[in-house]
């Protein structure tokens, strides 16, 4: 016999004896609006089918979508552009495998952040927050932060994840932070950040606390905590608090503060956000002698998280460089050799391995042990290098 359990992540997943009257209770925590889905057939021949609708009927607005077959992709596409306009705050899925596959997927793409460029977008969270307007454009990206932080123009930040290693030009990054007359950090560990702030405040990893986490189609994936760890505060209890030692009461303590605002605001009714602009790089072509940096992270790699702990990171992919055969001869190295990757800021040296890549391309992992490529090269995607044996 499976015990009763409550799975919280996206969507909450709430299994056991006496469910069903539970569920009003769980659906007001959303919001008024629910979308209940269901097979084409069998609920409605079901006796559970009248008392549900009843309940649902009685409490909430309450709008039916029947899934007839396998959920598709253009299938659950279609089912969410046709209850966008209705904007459900939560989405009940009864029967078989394909209803409750269909509802899974269609509150995983309904979409919860609102672009700010919509007048409609701006206006409705201004409600909620109880405020007269929002500024029209977007604020700042990381970038844009550090530019004005070296050039003077703040007087204060919060920061909080950041792994300066992780920036293209970490040094101009540090000295950026270093200009700031005062800096709050919030640290999981120590970090390049903790000797440059004026306060470090310690707060939960995502295991210790609840949360959720918005993409930028604007879609919500909700997760709960895991490690329950006596007197440790998330970041959004010390953003509260901060906020309140400003005068600015946002009126969040915790994650179902939070949450119960959110549900408030509801679904975006509106047009949803483009994907990002990203204007089209001219690819470099490199004459013989340099070559195109790819790179990117390794799952094991030398990030702070795992500090500490010799025996996992023991385990992680050994630092290679890999390269065409061309290339590679071109460089005068082989497979099994080394080679010295060098730009004006710096060079790593790594064993050769030769893979089916493009010829004047060489690959680097970002932040592995004696391979930092942003600290060591200045480099990242695109960057052109030199190559040449180290003999």
């Amino acid at each position: 016999m499976i015990a009763d359990f409550h799975f919280s992540a996206s969507p909450h997943i709430h299994f056991g004896a006496g469910r069903r009257d539970a569920l009003t209770g769980l659906l007001r925590a959303y919001g008024s609006r629910v979308l209940l889905v269901t097979g084409s057939v069998s609920f409605d021949a079901s006796p559970l089918c009248r008392d549900l609708l009843a309940v649902l009927d009685a409490d909430f607005e309450l709008q039916r979508l029947r899934i007839d077959g396998e959920p598709s992709p253009s299938l659950v596409n279609e089912s969410v552009a046709a209850c966008r306009g209705f904007a459900p705050d939560a989405v009940v899925a009864v029967g078989g495998g394909s209803a409750v596959d269909a509802g899974k997927a269609i509150a995983g793409l309904l979409p919860l952040g609102r672009p700010v460029s919509d007048p409609q977008a701006r206006a409705e969270v201004a409600r909620t927050w109880g405020v007269a307007s929002l500024p029209a454009g977007p604020g700042r990206d990381g970038g844009q932060i550090l530019a004005a932080a070296a050039a003077g123009d703040l007087d204060a930040l919060v920061i909080a994840g950041v792994d300066p290693g992780d920036l293209p030009g970490g040094h101009d990054a540090l000295a950026a932070l270093a200009a700031i007359p005062f800096v709050v950090s919030l640290e999981i560990r120590t970090s390049a950040v903790t000797d440059r702030a004026d306060v470090v405040l310690p707060v939960a990893a995502v295991p210790e606390k609840a949360g959720t986490f918005v993409n930028w189609e604007g879609r919500e994936g909700s997760f709960g905590v895991v490690l329950e760890v006596p007197g440790v505060e998330s970041d959004l209890q010390v953003l509260n608090r901060i906020a309140d030692e400003m005068d600015v009461h946002l009126g969040l303590p915790d994650a179902a503060a939070a949450r119960r605002e959110l549900a408030s605001l509801g679904g975006w009714q509106g047009a949803r956000e483009s994907s990002p602009p990203a204007p089209a790089q001219p690819v470099p072509a490199p004459a013989a002698g340099p070559a195109v940096l790819a790179t990117w992270h390794q799952l094991l790699d030398t990030g702070r998280m795992s500090d500490g702990e010799p025996f996992l990171a023991g385990t992680a992919r050994p630092v290679v460089a890999r390269m065409s055969a061309a290339t590679a001869a071109g460089a005068g190295t082989a497979d099994g050799g080394k080679v010295t990757v060098a730009t004006d800021s710096g060079s790593v040296t790594a064993d050769v391995r030769v893979a089916d890549m493009p010829d004047r391309v060489v690959w680097l992992p970002a932040h592995s042990r004696d391979c930092e490529v942003r600290r060591q090269l200045g480099a990242g995607h695109g960057t052109l290098v030199t190559l040449r044996s180290p003999q």
